[in-house]
């Protein structure tokens, strides 16, 4: 078994339908179809009902994993010389009301992503209720010209949640979504208020990561160029090589730094 389908555990299907249920409840429909998603991810159980709603269930066991994550995540940032800026949740409902929260705040700024429906507590699950967006490609699996198209509007809707004092936290190819050439983006993380800046800078170190594959690293660096100035790519730079060995990114670190240098000097 993968380790993220380990980690992440399973609901079983009862439960799931009862979930199911009080969703479709909410809108006066009946469940016809529960559709449990194979996403890469360690902190829910995604599922779509009536291809209507896309559903996180959130179980205990998401929320340890989730704290042992922002452990880890908050020594790395250390080894990067800063202070360890993510937060955990103390239960399940409270990741799946800040993911609603986030995504509701984002679309106050403009920015793409599924409509944020509803948060609430199942029988001891958090419960996340969305629009689904169908159709969608995750942003590692689009076209090497649709990603290079593209990039400049992932560091575009980076810079704007950063003026208004939000950060994404968790970004990478699998939170970035793709419908008809347009950008929508997901599963925002908790960052400590005090640490803002640093978390910036991590994002943007995210996000290169995650385009360097797909575009490679001087056209990623050019496409953030656009949208900060050297000072924040230096700060960027120094949470790459932390971002680098997480497992759920692949990318060519040094080349990125060479790109970020050149930019700079």
């Amino acid at each position: 078994m993968p380790l993220r389908r380990l980690l992440r555990g399973r609901v079983d299907e009862s439960t799931l339908e009862a979930i199911a249920s009080d969703v479709a409840a909410q809108y006066g429909e009946s469940v016809e179809s529960i559709d449990v998603l194979e996403a890469d991810n360690w902190l829910s159980i995604p599922c779509v009902v009536n291809d209507q709603w896309f559903v996180k269930v959130i179980s205990a066991q998401n929320s340890i994993v989730h704290g042992l994550l922002t452990t880890g995540r908050n020594l790395g940032v250390l080894s990067s010389g800063s202070e360890g800026f993510f937060e955990h949740f103390e239960t399940p409902v409270e990741m799946a009301e800040h993911e609603l929260d986030a995504t509701s705040k984002m679309r106050e700024l403009g920015i793409n992503a599924p409509e944020p429906l509803r948060a609430f507590e199942h029988d001891g699950y958090g419960v996340l209720v969305l629009e689904y967006v169908p159709n969608f490609e995750v942003l590692d699996t689009v076209p090497e010209a649709t990603a290079r198209e593209i990039a400049p509007a992932v560091f575009d809707a980076l810079a704007r949640m950063h003026e208004a004092g939000l950060v994404h936290g968790d970004l990478r190819a699998e939170n970035v979504l793709v419908v008809d050439g347009e950008l929508y983006f997901i599963d925002a993380t908790k960052v400590r208020g005090d640490g803002i800046r640093e978390a910036r800078a991590y994002d943007i170190a995210c996000a290169l990561a995650a385009l360097e594959p797909l575009i490679g690293p001087k056209a990623a660096v050019d496409a953030a160029a656009e949208s900060y100035d050297g000072e924040t790519l230096v700060n960027a730079d120094s949470y790459l090589d932390f971002v680098s060995i997480r497992p759920d990114h692949d990318f060519d670190t040094v080349r990125l730094k060479g790109e970020i240098s050149k930019i700079v000097n």
